[in-house]
């Protein structure tokens, strides 16, 4: 997919709903927050704190709020996209042009900038649990001193992920076997749910 390197750009991809993007945009950029490309997708910041997205699907197109957990959502017009599993984004969708109500959608904008403003987030929590390293790969790291430099190189989440996974096996000969499979990854600082990740 080619990078995108303008917010006009990106409605020119998307033209079957250009028009649509286009009057969002303009009601977005009436107000104070500036904008920017993230992600290859429109970004409203505050600050440097992302407050508003703009987005084009095939059937739909809308505005996401990073915090919209914090708007009072009296029109109704706010789902939240993974029920259970996001905390704070909430998306308001629209299928035609005939769907955006200017004066409705410039409130919850509005209020969106003052909820930045108050510092109302809601920030993801980390694991803090100490990593419980299993001793199939205690006992690899104690002999390979490349492999435990490898090992004490990677990201905190990607040390969990290799020790849960060995850890996770029930009988001790998968236990070996999933050692066997990530070594080299490790060696290669590599994730364990994607080989192309450096971690």
């Amino acid at each position: 997919m080619k990078k995108i390197s303008s917010v006009e750009e990106y409605i020119e991809l998307n033209e079957h709903f250009a028009e649509e993007l286009s009057i969002l945009r303009a009601i977005i950029n009436s107000t104070e927050l500036e904008e920017t490309l993230k992600w290859s997708a429109p970004t409203y910041t505050l600050n440097d704190k992302n407050v508003i997205g703009l987005g084009a699907f095939k059937n739909h197109f809308g505005i996401w709020f990073f915090q919209g957990v914090f708007l009072k959502d009296e029109a109704n017009l706010l789902v939240n996209a993974q029920e259970n599993k996001t905390k704070a984004l909430r998306q308001m969708r629209f299928e035609s042009k005939a769907d955006i109500n200017k004066s409705a959608i410039l409130n919850y904008v509005k209020e969106a900038i003052e909820n930045q403003r108050l510092g109302k987030e809601i920030t993801p929590k980390r694991n803090t649990k100490p990593i419980a390293i299993p001793k199939e790969l205690e006992s690899e790291i104690s002999k390979d001193k490349e492999l435990k430099q490898a090992f004490e190189k990677l990201s905190t989440s990607c040390k969990r992920e290799y020790c849960e996974h060995i850890l996770e096996a029930k009988r001790e000969a998968t236990k070996i076997r999933r050692l066997e499979k990530i070594i080299p990854m490790i060696l290669e600082q590599k994730g364990l749910h994607d080989k192309y990740k450096n971690c």
